[in-house]
C-alpha cells in the first residue's frame, strides 16, 4: 500500500475535508441535507480523531519538546466527541443542534491551528523531532481504510469514547434546576 503522503500531509488533507463539510452545512437550507452532512463531519472527525490517538500521538510521545500539546490535543478531542455524541443523537429540528455544529466547527478549527502551526504546531514538532512521518502516514492510512470499512459495515458510527473526561457519564437527563 505506497503513498506519497507521509503523516502531515493525510493530517492536514482531512482537516481540510471537514472545513469543506462544515462550510456546507453553512449553506444548507433543509433538514434532510443538514443530517447527511452532520453524519459526514462526525464521520470524518471520529476516523481522525481515532488515527490520531491511536497512531499519531503516541508515536510522537517521548519524542516532542511540548508534551502538553499531545494532552491538550486528547482532551479537544474528547470535547468535540461530546458535541458529536450529541449530534448524531439529535436532528436539525431540536433546540441547539444548528448551535452545536457551530460550536463543533469553532472547537476543530481551534484544534487544527494548535496542531498546524509552522514553528510550535504539533506536526512541526513532530518534524522537527525526526518522527518517521512518511512510515506514520502508511500506518494511518491503513487505519483509517479499517475504521472507514468497519463504520461502513455496521450501517453507524460507534458511541465516543473519551479518554481524558473521567468520573462521570454523560447523559440525557432533566436539567438541574438551582434552587
Amino acid at each position: 500500500m505506497a503513498t506519497n503522503e507521509n503523516a502531515v500531509a493525510l493530517l492536514k488533507a482531512d482537516h481540510r475535508k471537514v472545513e469543506e463539510l462544515f462550510e456546507a452545512f453553512e449553506k444548507a437550507r433543509t433538514e434532510d441535507r443538514k443530517k447527511a452532512l452532520v453524519e459526514q463531519i462526525c464521520t470524518e472527525l471520529m476516523v481522525h480523531a481515532t488515527i490520531e490517538e491511536e497512531v499519531f500521538y503516541p508515536a510522537c510521545k517521548g519524542k516532542i519538546e511540548d508534551e502538553d500539546l499531545l494532552d491538550e490535543a486528547y482532551v479537544e478531542h474528547d470535547g468535540a466527541k461530546v458535541l458529536i455524541a450529541e449530534l448524531l443523537h439529535g436532528s436539525p429540528s431540536h433546540e441547539f443542534y444548528d448551535a452545536k455544529v457551530k460550536v463543533l466547527s469553532e472547537m476543530i478549527k481551534h484544534h487544527v491551528k494548535e496542531e498546524e502551526m509552522r514553528s510550535e504546531g504539533l506536526f512541526a514538532e513532530a518534524r522537527a523531532a525526526g518522527v518517521d512521518l512518511d512510515d506514520l502516514g502508511e500506518r494511518l492510512k491503513t487505519r483509517k481504510a479499517q475504521l472507514l470499512a468497519k463504520f461502513k459495515e455496521a450501517g453507524k458510527l460507534p458511541p465516543p469514547q473519551t479518554r481524558s473526561f473521567t468520573g462521570h457519564k454523560l447523559s440525557q437527563s432533566e436539567p438541574v434546576v438551582a434552587q
